[in-house]
Order: structure tokens, then sequence, then C-alpha cells
């Protein structure tokens, strides 16, 4: 910056009252102490000036900046564009145009402080291609759904930059590589689903570095490995789903230390061993899923005293045992049990009946035995109720004709003894019957067309001591698709 003698002389000519009143009240000043007087003045100013003038560059290098920024985040969003093959419904053809702010772009929201884009959501947009390696230049952006879609290829590792992410979805696509490690350093991610995908590799341990993840979604790739014990160290986890993919190993007991989890889904994999007994430790487990794995052992009792447990599901193992007779006992709000295809034996527990929001009970395929106890009638909120291929006995009970809410019954492959029971084809909600392989008796009703109108499948096969005839009210049965007769002694009218 030049200083001119002009500059000089005018701020001089400012300041003159101030060295007016220095020479007045100094009448022994020299010549030189007034040039060092000006000297000082003069060097001030420049400072002065300096000093402005570098407030001025900082201020249009930031203009600049910000301006880049945004520039910068379109940019990232025409690379994406750029990648994006199938746009079927043109939402980003016509909107993604950079005659228009992108703050105004479909799927955009930008942040009214620093105007940078914060949200992005082109979830079910049937949306076809890949992410660029600019995508990780959205360094603002805190919420990305990308969720049924058609992306396909590896997540760029360039994405590791968007460390202000809270919440990421990018389910439903073709994704594949392996689960990337650098989730890691997204230490504000809150959300974070990738199910059906087609990721392999294992669970990587960095996991463990994002503290603040509350859902994580595996479900659906082909990931492998064990569950990693660091899940364990996520305190704040509610919602843990590897449901689907090629585990191995045991359940490990560090994931019982997310003593948050209300969801964990943990089914159709190959883990193997005893449920953990502390899982009870979860007792803020809302639903439970350990479903078509190789676990052996018993149930563990602690579960059955996890009063907020709306869904159990154990189907499809090898574990074996009784039901306890407190079954119930602290499961007020249970409405889904699932034990179907394992080794269970004994009795259906009395305490059954204690369950009072049940809607859903499946038994079947097990060793069960003994009758079915008249407390069941008392579940008014069962929907669906299977209890096929184990050994029941007896009669059913009179009290079924209670669960007025009942959609389906599946009692085959028993030995239900008695006449065919009249009190089941009262239940006019019924749309699916199944009573084959049992040791029942009598006829079928002659009104079974005005009783049953919502039917849709009926199973009467292999009950050799069936008689009479078939009903013609059967004809008003316009919801019937299936209907099985086979194996009895049945006759033409």
């Amino acid at each position: 910056m030049k200083i001119s003698s002009k500059d000089i002389l005018n701020f001089l000519k400012t300041k003159r009252e101030i060295s007016l009143l220095f020479i007045v009240s100094k009448p022994q000043v020299t010549s030189h102490t007034i040039f060092l007087l000006i000297y000082a003045t003069m060097e001030k100013a420049f400072a002065s000036c300096l000093l402005t003038h570098l407030l001025l560059h900082y201020a249009m290098a930031s203009s600049a900046m910000t301006h880049t920024n945004i520039t910068t985040d379109q940019l990232a969003l025409l690379s994406l564009k750029s990648q994006i093959i199938s746009d079927p419904f043109h939402f980003l053809d016509e909107s993604w145009s950079p005659a228009i702010s992108v703050c105004h772009w479909v799927g955009v929201t930008c942040g009214s402080r620093h105007q940078r884009v914060k949200s992005l959501n082109l979830s079910n947009l049937a949306l076809m291609g890949s992410i660029p390696r600019d995508f990780g230049n959205l360094t603002f952006l805190a919420t990305l759904d990308l969720g049924s879609n058609n992306f396909h290829g590896n997540l760029p590792q360039e994405m590791a930059r968007l460390h202000r992410l809270k919440f990421l979805d990018i389910s439903f696509n073709n994704f594949i590589g392996e689960v990337p490690s650098w989730f890691g350093f997204l230490h504000e991610l809150q959300v974070l689903n990738l199910g059906y995908n087609s990721f392999t590799g294992s669970i990587p341990s960095s996991f463990s570095n994002i503290s603040t993840l509350e859902t994580l979604n595996l479900r659906s790739n082909f990931i492998e490995g064990q569950i990693p014990k660091v899940i364990g160290s996520l305190i704040n986890l509610r919602e843990l789903n590897l449901r689907g993919n090629k585990l191995i190993g045991s359940i490990p007991l560090s994931l019982l230390n997310a003593s948050r989890l209300e969801s964990l889904d943990i089914s159709f994999n190959s883990l193997e061993g005893n449920i953990p007994e502390r899982i009870g430790n979860l007792h803020n487990l809302n639903e439970l899923g350990i479903q078509f794995n190789k676990l052996t052992g018993s149930i563990p009792l602690s579960i059955f005293n996890i009063s907020k447990i709306e869904v159990i599901a154990f189907t499809g193992n090898s574990l074996s045992g009784i039901l306890p007779n407190g079954l119930c006992n602290h499961l007020q709000i249970l409405k889904e049990l699932y034990l179907h295809k394992n080794n269970f034996h004994g009795h259906m527990p009395t305490s059954l009946s204690n369950c009072s929001e049940l809607q859903l009970l499946d038994l079947s395929v097990n060793d069960f035995d003994g009758p079915i106890h008249s407390g069941i009638g008392r579940l008014s909120n069962l929907q669906k109720l299977s209890l096929k291929y184990n050994h029941f006995t007896g009669e059913i009970p009179k009290e079924i004709s209670n669960l007025i809410e009942l959609e389906g019954i599946d009692l085959a492959y028993n030995s239900f003894s008695g006449s065919l029971a009249m009190e089941i084809f009262n239940i006019s909600g019924l749309r699916k019957i199944s009573l084959s392989f049992n040791n029942l008796s009598g006829t079928i009703p002659s009104n079974i067309g005005s009783v049953l109108p919502n039917i849709e499948e009926l199973y009467l096969m292999g009950l050799t001591y069936l008689v009479g005839t078939i009903p013609h009210s059967i004809s008003n049965c316009s919801k019937l698709t299936i209907l099985e007769l086979s194996y009895n002694q049945l006759r033409k009218t």
C-alpha cells in the first residue's frame, strides 16, 4: 500500500488540533522533535490503514469462500446427477438445473444459517446410478436418504468427510463391497440403515466409535463373521437389525450391555450356542427376534421377566425344554409369541391366558402334548392360533368360540378327539380353518355357507370319522379358494 505526500498532508490537517496544542504548550520544541511527531503519527496512520485493508480483504475472501462452498455443493449434486443413468419420473431432469438455486432443487434442503445443503432426500424415486467421489464435498450434510432406489457400486471413501451426518439411509438398493470401516469417522451418526443391499465382509469394529448411534440396520445383506463384541459399547443403541446375513458364532455376552435396546433382530443367520441367561438385562426390549439360527438349550427364564416386550420370536432353531408355568405372569403386553419348529415338549402353560393382549400364538412343529385348557378362551384379542404338528389330545375346548377376533386356526396333525367342534364354525371372521389328521368325528355344519362368510381356506383332510355329505350351502362361501376334504367317510348326496 502506497501513502503519498498529499495523504500525509491531509492526515496532518485532520490532526492539526493535536499538533498545534503540542507545539503551543511546548515552545522549546525543535524542528527535529516536530519531525519525530509527524513520523510517529504517520506510522500510526499506516498501521491503521493496513489493518483496514486486511479486514476488507478478509471480508471479501469470506464472501468468496461462501460462494465457493455453495457452488461446491451444487457441483457435487450435479456430479451425482451425471451418474444417474435412469430417472423415470424426471425429477432430477426438470429440477436440478444450474439456472435454479440449489436450495430449491427437488429433495434438497439448505440450512438457514450457512445456506449450505444440510438434507438430501431422494428416496423412492426409482433412480439408477452410482455415487461419485465428489459427493464427499457435501460437508454440511446432516440427513441423507437414498432409500428404495436402484443405486449400485461401492460407497466412495470420500463420504467419510460427511462428518455432520446424523441420518443415513441407503436401504433397498444394490450397493456392493465390504461394509465401509470409515463409518467409524461419522461420530454424530444416529441412524445407519444399510438394509437390503449386497454388502459383504464383516461388521467393522470401528462402529464402536459411533457412540451416538441409535439405529443400526444391516438387514438382508451378505455379511459374514461374528457379531463383534464392540457392539455392546454402543450405549445409545435402541435398534439392532442383523437379520438375513451369514453371521456365525454365538451371541456375544457384551451385547447385553446395550441396555437401551428396544428392538433386537438377529434372525436368519447361522448363530450357535445358547441364548445368554443375562438377556433379561435388556429390560427395555420391545421386540426380540432370533429366528432360524442353530441355537440350542432352553429359553432363559429372564426373558419372561421383560415386562415391556411385545414380540418374542424363536422359530426355526433347536431349542428344547418346557415352557414355565409362570410364562405370562409378567408379560402383560405380549402380542406375538413364535416358538414354531423347535424341540419343546410338555403341556401348554395354564398361565398363557394371562397374556391377555396376545394376538398371534404359534407353537407348531414341536413335541407339546396334553390338552388345551379352557382358559384359552380368555385370549380375546387372538387373531391367529397355530398348534399343528404336535401331540395335543382331548377335545377342542368350547371356550374357543370366545375368540371373536380369530382369523386363522390350525390344529392339524395332532390327536384331538371328540366331535367336530361346532364352536369353531361360529367365528364369522375366520379365513382359514385346518383340522386335518386328527381323531375328530361328526359332520360338516349344514349352514357353513352363512356362518363362515369370510372363509378362504378349509382343510378337513384325513378325518377318518367325518361322515355325512358336503352341504349345499358351501357354495355360498364366495371367498373360498382351497377346500380339502380327502380321506374321510363323506358320501354323495
